[in-house]
């Protein structure tokens, strides 16, 4: 059965990506439907979403539902966005929310509708393995907007149901087909925001979510334990953060450490914050763990990071190990370590705190 006999279920974001990627299914002659996600924005940007949503639909005349997961984003990602700070790491909420809410509870949703698969607009590939029995998934494209990083905790009953229709072309070519079909017209521009935070102020965000008994001020101090200054607490920092630290100092400090059990921040030189070691856990293997418990592959530390050499090494089939070749800047626990061979994506857990 080919996939015009097939349902195919395109999440529409409002954005040019998923709409050029539901314009091309359509003129492909693919049976599809939109799918749109409500999640806890202010109701005036909700419904200035749902209108350009239904705009859309109504140009490409395809049925439209809208999910309302509002409550479960809360728990799943908005919950787990405040406690990574809270706990002194720097969350991201885009790995998270692909995995539960893009693709877990959309999936369980075309379960109910008998829809086959779903369609998003990442850029990122799919690829049958040599022996034809599992899904690979690969890097998009196009280098500037690939977003493999991100999908690095999709599994094998994801990848099966899931169509990447962007991986192979770029955002330039995107936006010039999507404008010849009239597309501007009935999208919204792209942000590079978190969604959930329309004013990308996360500490405000932060504050508003939290108990204030639980916003306790510490000291700022370098690396021998000399105190430099005060903070009002250690949500506002990331490791690598330079401006806004309130501290004058001959030279360049950077955030080196976050220490919530003590409140404390620390600052070091730039040459303080390259390592070459980190433990990963909570590890997902897009398809399986190799057999060598050692393998030499590439890995990210952040989604704009550019994948490095190094050495993997298994602890068990959830917990890594990962020695660069090149100590890299700025290792943040609580982000992504993703592991490549070449292009293909293996897999990628947490960083613990080093």
């Amino acid at each position: 059965m080919t996939n015009r006999e097939k349902t195919i279920a395109v999440a529409l974001s409002g954005g040019m990506d998923s709409s050029y990627a539901a314009a091309m299914l359509k003129d492909q002659g693919c049976n599809i439907v939109g799918i749109h996600l409500l999640l806890p924005v202010p109701p005036k940007e909700r419904a200035e979403k749902i209108r350009i949503i239904r705009l859309l639909s109504d140009r490409l005349n395809i049925p439209l539902y809208i999910l309302d997961v509002k409550d479960f984003f809360q728990e799943k990602v908005i919950n787990y966005f405040i406690s990574s700070y809270y706990l002194g790491l720097t969350p991201n909420p885009c790995v998270v929310c692909n995995y539960f809410v893009k693709f877990e509870q959309i999936i369980e949703w075309m379960d109910e509708k008998s829809i086959d698969y779903l369609a998003t607009g990442h850029y990122a590939r799919l690829r049958k393995g040599s022996n034809g029995r599992y899904l690979e998934l690969f890097k998009g494209k196009d280098d500037q907007k690939d977003q493999s990083y991100f999908l690095h905790r999709l599994n094998q009953s994801h990848l099966s149901r899931t169509i990447f229709p962007l991986g192979d072309m770029t955002k330039a070519d995107i936006y010039l087909m999507g404008k010849e079909k009239g597309l501007l017209q009935s999208i919204q521009p792209e942000s590079q925001e978190i969604c959930f935070i329309p004013d990308n102020n996360y500490r405000s965000f932060y504050k508003r979510q939290v108990d204030k008994k639980i916003l306790s001020p510490g000291n700022i101090i370098d690396l021998d334990g000399n105190i430099l200054g005060a903070h009002t607490g250690t949500y506002g920092y990331t490791i690598g953060q330079r401006h806004g630290l309130g501290i004058a100092s001959r030279e360049p400090l950077y955030v080196s450490q976050i220490r919530p059990e003590t409140s404390e921040v620390v600052l070091g030189p730039r040459e303080a914050l390259f390592t070459k070691t980190l433990t990963a856990e909570d590890f997902n293997w897009v398809v399986a763990q190799p057999g060598e418990k050692r393998i030499r592959v590439q890995a990210q530390i952040r989604y704009r990071h550019k994948a490095a050499n190094g050495t993997l090494t298994c602890i068990s089939p959830s917990l890594v190990q990962f020695e660069f070749d090149q100590p890299q800047w700025a290792i943040t626990p609580g982000q992504a370590l993703v592991c490549y061979d070449g292009e293909k994506v293996l897999g990628g857990g947490w960083i613990r705190k080093l």
